[in-house]
């Protein structure tokens, strides 16, 4: 079915404004807060769906409105924060009439301070997840620079054994200092699994349902 010619020439009006190179900088914005906003949905969504059901009690209304918020601040606090981020990374630029390694660093700092400074579930698990990434990307830039001596042998069989008995220590001994998630994680895997009445909780289900 053809199209109406007003909402083509609609489309072709907008076409052509995305084609001009005199906007291209504020419209990387607008395109980053989109693409901030849907990463955002693709990452928390099934995660928060997933997490919710397995280990959140209440009821179907009550879970689906904690999908649907850790959905909305995952995906608001990401796009906000690309926003800001190539914003000042561009004003920076234009300031100084060239791109500089610093620009990056301030911009998302600045950005991390305005946008992920609240101490939440949400924040929390984005900044673990770049904190294990940040840290193993500046041991490999170590070593490319040469300020890191480079090892003969793979050291990931032993970083894999130290982080694996360094998280069950402190699951069995300091739990509380465990984020909650990783606690209810692994409270399903090592503790729920000592505990059975018959088949049922033994084999289909994690516990016992309450007999009505």
């Amino acid at each position: 079915m053809a199209s109406p010619p007003q909402l083509r020439a609609l489309l072709q009006a907008v076409n052509t404004l995305l084609r001009k190179r005199r906007y291209h900088a504020v419209l990387a914005l607008l395109k980053g807060f989109r693409n901030g906003a849907v990463y955002g949905v693709k990452i928390r969504a099934p995660h928060a769906l997933v997490m919710t059901f397995l280990f959140r009690s209440g009821s179907l209304q009550e879970k689906l409105q904690a999908i649907l918020k850790a959905t909305y601040t995952h995906s608001r606090n990401l796009a906000c924060f690309v926003f800001i981020y190539k914003s000042l990374c561009a004003l920076q630029s234009h300031v100084q009439g060239e791109t500089h390694q610093m620009h990056s660093f301030l911009a998302a700092f600045i950005g991390g301070l305005l946008v992920f400074r609240k101490n939440n579930n949400i924040n929390s698990q984005i900044n673990m997840y770049l904190t294990s990434r940040v840290l193993f990307a500046l041991c490999r830039l170590g070593v490319e620079k040469g300020y890191i001596p480079k090892l003969r042998w793979d050291p990931f069989p032993l970083h894999t054994a130290v982080i694996w008995g360094l998280v069950l220590w402190l699951f069995e001994y300091h739990r509380p200092t465990l984020q909650p998630s990783l606690q209810s994680s692994m409270t399903y895997l090592y503790e729920d699994s000592n505990v059975w009445h018959d088949i049922s909780d033994f084999l289909i289900f994690n516990k016992s349902r309450p007999s009505k």
